[in-house]
């Protein structure tokens, strides 16, 4: 699943994205990300705004970015103020008709963050699942749950030593179903938080919410990747279902997704820097900053507002990972599944994607960032299939990965009887009320496709999902960290649970990680014959302690459980 990231946001505000009405409103007063510069106080920010002819909306002190409104042309006037470092407006970055834009969001981000395999998916649409195997442990669905054997996170293995108890995580996400029978006895409902408003733009009218609202309470996801990402992280030993890498570990939702999948930076701002005042020790980030794949400062094709909108996320979010670290928390992001050496990348052809279908092709460099990906003091992770090797849509980089994790791989196996069997994805909690709507459960409450497993353990039905993506091997690394943290971590006076210095949590999580070396000669074919062996041959470099596809070695739960008996 490539939501870039199962695969997976831009600068805009929480409750409409990227403006306050359709581009071809055209509002008198127009929305902005304001970046003040570093120790401006709240009254001295206000002054240098109205200065400039602005209205503060709200204003984030930890990080000093805020919201604006204001007229056109507030941007170039604001950073021409001494207080001001980056204006940018929230808006539409080129123009497509509405009718086609939810649509078109619901298609181009389910296929970034998922790299979801729809030919296979179709082909198996109806059929169902088959019967569930036995039980080999405290958990029914433990034998569909190849990804944790591989990194020693089971009962035989860390479960014994660690399970990740007093740690925080928090899931920066499309949100998190709190009532999942798999989540609910870890979900801390107290901290979470939503820090997003619906858009209709792109997430639909917001009377075909439950209560109509457009603000959607913190235990609710309506998309289902934040879910998932949540159980592996952090499900619990409880005869029900999976466990999850850390399955004693808090599960935090720190909502900065869109219904729709699309995340921006305000919100990703203000989950951080919540994060960091309220003692979460790991955050997980399986997505990109909307509307730029890839953010460049200076690219010759954009226009001056949408560099503006590039440079201004770039130091917006810099600073809120900065703020998140010296206050505790280790932020753990995928590296996206655009099948691509991010060190070089050549072509952006997806930005901006919002509204979707206002992209156009750049040329582009290393100098120009996937954010939060490439923020600096951000753990990258890569994904690897059910066989170990990198997956075929997973993104590598000498420079980003710093370790690897299992996010499953369809065409993994070719030439065995596994290969394309929707269980070499990665099994997690799946919101029943979403299979519903999309029907892979049906009326009488059954699976109607291989893709999702229907458990009855605990005395009621809970579902869940197979699905793939370096946004699925993002939060077994998170987990991992969490393990570390557990192990290691002191009591938090000030918040509460357990804390650790990141650059300790950091330093372990690649230390016990399971060294891998490149493939024989350095570069990975793919002998599927749906995949262009011109697009899909990928190139390794390194060595065995840290190279390019599984930067520092891939993520080992037991290893990190051991570290507290020792």
């Amino acid at each position: 699943m490539q939501l870039h990231r199962a695969f997976a946001l831009g600068v805009a505000t929480a409750a409409c994205a990227v403006c306050a009405a359709p581009a071809s409103a055209a509002p008198s007063a127009r929305d902005y990300t304001v970046v003040a510069k570093d120790g401006t106080s709240a009254a001295a920010f206000r002054a240098a705004v109205k200065t400039a002819g602005g209205t503060v909306s709200e204003y984030n002190r930890a990080v000093a970015v805020g919201e604006v409104r204001g007229p056109k042309g507030f941007a170039g006037r604001a950073v021409a103020t001494r207080a001001i470092t980056a204006a940018s407006e929230r808006r539409v970055i080129g123009s497509v008709p509405q009718a086609r834009t939810r649509a078109a969001a619901k298609r181009v981000q389910r296929q970034r963050r998922i790299e979801r395999d729809q030919p296979l998916r179709d082909q198996l649409r109806g059929q169902r699942p088959a019967p569930n195997p036995p039980a080999t442990g405290v958990e029914p669905l433990a034998p569909l749950q190849w990804d944790m054997a591989a990194i020693g996170a089971s009962s035989a293995g860390s479960y014994r030593f660690d399970q990740g108890e007093g740690v925080r995580v928090g899931i920066m996400d499309t949100g998190v179903d709190g009532s999942h029978p798999d989540i609910a006895p870890n979900f801390d409902r107290g901290l979470s938080r939503n820090f997003t408003t619906d858009d209709p733009l792109i997430d639909g009218p917001c009377a075909e919410d439950p209560d109509g609202s457009c603000t959607d309470p913190a235990d609710v996801d309506e998309d289902g990747h934040g879910t998932h990402v949540a159980g592996t992280i952090a499900s619990p030993l409880n005869g029900t279902g999976i466990a999850g890498v850390a399955p004693k570990a808090s599960i935090v939702n720190l909502r900065a997704g869109q219904d729709s999948g699309y995340f921006f930076a305000q919100a990703t701002v203000d989950a951080l820097t919540y994060a960091a005042d309220n003692g979460v020790d790991v955050v997980n980030m399986s997505f990109y900053i909307d509307p730029w794949l890839y953010n460049c400062r200076s690219n010759a094709a954009d226009s001056p507002a949408a560099q503006a909108q590039q440079q201004t996320t770039i130091v917006a979010v810099q600073r809120a990972v900065d703020y998140a670290r010296k206050k505790g928390v280790l932020p753990v992001a995928a590296l996206g599944n655009e099948n691509t050496d991010i060190d070089d990348p050549k072509v952006d052809g997806v930005s901006p994607d919002y509204p979707p279908d206002a992209a156009y092709q750049r040329t582009i460099d290393n100098g120009c960032l996937s954010v939060p990906t490439e923020t600096d003091g951000v753990v990258g992770v890569s994904a690897t299939g059910r066989s170990g090797r990198k997956a075929y849509y997973s993104n590598w980089s000498l420079e980003q990965t710093q370790v690897a994790a299992p996010g499953g791989d369809t065409r993994d196996l070719f030439g065995t009887p596994q290969y394309r069997s929707p269980q070499n994805g990665v099994l997690a909690p799946y919101p029943e009320a979403i299979g519903r709507a999309a029907g892979d459960i049906d009326a009488a409450g059954e699976p109607t496709t291989p893709f999702v497993v229907k458990d009855t353990s605990g005395g009621r039905a809970s579902y869940y999902q197979y699905l793939q993506g370096t946004s699925m091997a993002s939060p077994h690394a998170a987990g991992v960290a969490a393990l570390v943290v557990a192990a290691e971590g002191k009591r938090d006076k000030r918040a509460g649970g357990l804390t650790l210095d990141p650059k300790k949590t950091e330093r372990l999580l690649s230390g016990t990680a399971t060294p891998t070396p490149c493939p024989a000669g350095g570069v990975q074919t793919y002998p599927d014959p749906d995949l262009d062996p011109a697009l899909y041959t990928a190139r390794c470099t390194g060595t065995t302690s840290h190279n390019s596809f599984y930067g520092d070695g891939v993520v080992n739960a037991l290893e990190v459980a051991r570290l507290g008996r020792r």
